[in-house]
């Protein structure tokens, strides 16, 4: 990334609003006009084809995090500089809380509620909170791989689609037990606005836990230099 901070942040705080938007849209049309109208699936896929769409708009500006677990997470793994974490983890948080503005004006009170992230019905906090951290450690493997690894072969072109593939498919497998947050942004910016702390530690811990693991053991995987064979080594240097 050759863009100037400022400018990378900007793309950041955008790209956040953008995929926020689509997500909490589908939420937002299922509070006031009914479940009916959208489904649990075009929930999820608001969140992740929304994720696509903001990769593809805006990733070759700021690398398209778009969400501090996966910032923490790249660090973590020696693919972003770590004195840019919490530049980007504000940009990212200002994005997604014009998206709950935007959810405050063109809609009831009732969606602003609606997007608070909680635990699945009969799954407790420890729960959810440990689906939370795998989910999101999965997550960041599969982002540093399609995104930052030259040597696999769908690394680039492919990261919008499998990316934003992941959130669809965890949002709707997953998320219905753990919440479904992944990302702490996306929890902590309704509660900035209504004030509904309860429940989101699990969203900030889980989310920034995970990615960080996700990053570690990517690094440790990914990142090891092979191990020559002795026996191929003995057979060349032999004359």
């Amino acid at each position: 990334m050759d863009q100037p901070l400022g400018v990378r942040l900007g793309a950041e705080a955008l790209g956040t609003f953008l995929f926020f938007f689509l997500g909490f849209s589908g939420i937002a049309i299922a509070t006031d006009i009914g479940l009916d109208a959208v489904g649990t699936l075009g929930i999820a896929a608001g969140f992740g084809f929304g994720l696509t769409l903001a990769i593809a708009a805006f990733g070759h500006l700021s690398g398209g995090h778009f969400n501090p677990a996966v910032s923490a997470g790249l660090a973590m793994a020696g693919r972003f500089p770590p004195r840019e974490v919490v530049p980007y983890w504000v940009a990212q948080l200002v994005g997604g809380f014009a998206a709950v503005l935007v959810m405050a004006i063109a809609y009831s009170g009732d969606v602003t509620d609606a997007l608070h992230t909680q635990p699945g019905s009969g799954i407790d906090d420890w729960a959810a909170l440990v689906l939370e951290i795998v989910a999101t450690a999965l997550f960041v493997m599969v982002v540093l791989t399609v995104a930052t690894d030259e040597r696999a072969a769908w690394n680039g072109v492919m990261a919008p689609f499998l990316i934003g593939l992941f959130i669809f498919t965890a949002a709707a497998t997953v998320g219905p037990a753990s919440g479904g947050s992944y990302n702490p942004a996306r929890s902590l910016d309704p509660v900035l606005y209504n004030q509904e702390w309860g429940d989101v530690w699990i969203y900030l811990l889980g989310p920034l836990a995970g990615g960080v693991l996700g990053g570690a053991i990517w690094a440790f995987l990914c990142l090891r230099r092979p191990t020559p064979d002795a026996r191929f080594e003995t057979h060349r240097e032999t004359p």
